[in-house]
């Protein structure tokens, strides 16, 4: 690694601390789920935050925010929300100088650094496709004009698992998109107990400023340069091929209980969460381990259960962690 990224390197290892002990101070007892938003975030991914109301996780966003000087804005998705109530519209009005009627573009909220889109199942799917140019291309197009979001730019969605009625399953295309998708749980018994101290008294704690926009897309760049061996890209790759019961590779369990496995994207989220992780940990070497450890968050939300996996009460989550047990490391 050059000497210039090595410094960023260095750099973005103290703003990770920085971060977490800024944002620890609001929320309390999630520092594994403010690790993987962090991980997706110098990754340039998207987060799906799965979990039950009153955890924290619309505080959580806003935190962040604050904790990287980033603008923020927040979506209430409700099943009469339209496509343009999150892109914008073109408005018609007069010009003042020449008397003429003409379209002038009013940009929506979706033209911010950190979107929070909230409960994001409870809008048709057609105003949940209003997302996929933006996750995708950082761009959105509204009559046949493109304009470029601001950089850097992450949606940030939330989802009650518990709730079914008046909901909109997200289509297979809107899940890929997402980097991540982290189950948010209940903090433990330590924990609750300081929430409920912290939270029930008029004080409220200062969240300083950790970093800006312009650096954050420096340190987002340097995680692209992080080297892969052959052997960890071959790992991450076998991995993904594992979750598809139509290939000769996968277990008989996925045969079973899997209707469709995880796709290419799922083996780069893999690596970039891996790459990510070791340079906010200060190394410079991605291992095998490391992409075990973030395939919990990456494939969960790639991998379709059948009927047959259901009705035994089969998780995604457990059909990963028995890939990870079936798949072993490639020889080098």
């Amino acid at each position: 690694m050059a000497e210039t990224n090595q410094a960023l390197a260095a750099r973005l290892v103290q703003a990770r601390q920085a971060i977490m002990r800024e944002v620890g101070k609001v929320i309390i007892g999630q520092d594994e789920v403010v690790e993987q938003i962090l991980i997706a975030f110098f990754a340039r991914g998207h987060s799906l935050m799965v979990g039950v109301p009153g955890l924290g996780k619309t505080l959580l966003v806003k935190t962040l925010a604050a904790a990287l000087d980033l603008k923020a804005n927040r979506i209430q998705f409700t099943p009469d929300l339209m496509p343009a109530d999150i892109t914008g519209s073109d408005i018609l009005e007069e010009n003042q100088t020449t008397g003429r009627r003409e379209f002038r573009f009013s940009p929506g909220p979706i033209f911010t650094n950190l979107l929070l889109a909230d409960e994001i199942n409870r809008t048709p799917p057609k105003t949940q496709a209003a997302l996929l140019e933006a996750m995708q291309e950082h761009q959105i197009t509204v009559s046949g004009t493109s304009y470029a979001l601001p950089q850097p730019f992450m949606v940030m969605a939330t989802q009650n698992p518990i709730e079914l009625e008046g909901t909109y399953p997200l289509p297979e295309a809107q899940l890929d998109r997402f980097m991540f998708c982290i189950a948010v749980g209940y903090p433990d018994a330590a924990n609750e107990s300081r929430i409920l101290l912290e939270t029930t008294r008029d004080a409220r704690p200062d969240v300083r400023k950790c970093l800006d926009g312009s650096a954050l897309l420096e340190l987002q760049a340097v995680v692209r340069q992080i080297p892969v061996s052959e052997h960890v890209a071959q790992y991450a790759a076998a991995l993904v091929r594992a979750t598809r019961p139509d290939c000769p590779e996968a277990p008989d369990f996925v045969g079973k209980w899997v209707r469709w496995g995880a796709g290419t994207r799922a083996g780069q989220y893999l690596l970039l969460a891996a790459k990510t992780y070791v340079v906010l940990a200060g190394r410079h070497t991605v291992s095998c381990a490391d992409i075990r450890r973030h395939a919990l968050p990456v494939l969960r939300h790639r991998i379709f259960r059948n009927f047959s996996a259901a009705s035994d009460g089969i998780t995604t989550d457990e059909i990963v962690k028995r890939v990870l047990a079936a798949v072993k490391e490639p020889s080098y």
